[in-house]
């Protein structure tokens, strides 16, 4: 089944879709509906939400517009989300590719590498790195980064330890391709279909380390994230709720979208998901 048709059969996956879709252009149009940013204070302090229409999501502690911190926000989450998959993918494909397709010593090596990695807890690794760096969004990339690809590589390599033995690789093989073009386009493509489906997830997972690394005060300083709104806001949840629940909420919608959305990816990978859906 066709992702897009597997997604959009479902109510939940059209809803997480429309979600997504929401939180990117708020992120898109941010710097064209706030071209001064989020740091100017433009009310007073602790205006409700939609108590002035100028500022329909109200504002903070120092009169900063929410509704611009949120949508910055969502450039920062969103952002860091994407890079730092696409990094932990890229990474983790070719450390598992290399390790699975040829195997022996390589295989051996990689793998105990990539084991030395798991050996400590992902979130404190990532404190570490960023302590020995200052904060910054690079060191927050690098972080996430670093603590994401070794399930990305041991993915890789069993699809590609399995495919290597596959007849077309080996006809491949004898009929005098090298090696690097057989991985690349007879292993590759075929290993992408649940890497794919973990990159999905993998975006959600990096969303809640960077929030929770800013909630801690170890996100950048300079930019503006969900995180950092729930953490600068929590010395004063009892008398303004609203400035911690509107990025939570927008940190969990978004989260359980994806999640959805990998769902629906997992299932239009699997053959026998039409003939249990008409069952």
């Amino acid at each position: 089944m066709p992702i897009w048709k597997s997604i959009l059969t479902r109510p939940d996956g059209i809803l997480a879709v429309l979600l997504l879709v929401i939180a990117g252009v708020a992120a898109l149009l941010a710097p064209a509906l706030f071209p001064d940013g989020p740091w100017r204070m433009a009310a007073r302090p602790f205006q409700l939400p939609l108590q002035d229409m100028r500022h329909p999501l109200g504002t903070d502690a120092l009169g900063r517009d929410m509704a611009a911190m949120m949508m910055y926000g969502a450039r920062t989450s969103l952002g860091i989300g994407l890079v730092s998959t696409a990094v932990s993918v890229l990474l983790g494909l070719t450390v598992g590719g290399i390790a699975g397709f040829l195997g022996g010593r390589v295989d051996s090596f990689l793998m105990r590498a990539t084991e030395m990695f798991q050996t400590v807890p992902n979130f404190a690794l990532a404190l570490l790195l960023i302590a020995v760096y200052s904060p910054s969004i690079t060191s927050v990339v690098v972080a996430i980064s670093v603590v994401s690809w070794p399930p990305v590589a041991r993915l890789a390599r069993a699809e590609f330890l399995s495919l290597r033995r596959r007849e077309f690789v080996q006809a491949a093989l004898l009929s005098g391709q090298t090696r690097f073009r057989v991985a690349f386009s007879q292993v590759l493509p075929n290993a992408l279909s649940p890497l794919i489906v973990m990159a999905a997830l993998m975006v959600s997972m990096s969303i809640l380390f960077e929030s929770a690394l800013s909630f801690l005060g170890l996100g950048d300083p300079n930019v503006v994230s969900w995180g950092y709104l729930i953490g600068a806001a929590r010395a004063v949840i009892s008398q303004s709720w609203w400035l911690t629940f509107m990025p939570g909420l927008a940190i969990m919608l978004t989260v359980v979208s994806i999640s959805i959305i990998g769902d629906a990816i997992s299932d239009s990978q699997d053959p026998f998901f039409d003939r249990r859906e008409s069952v």
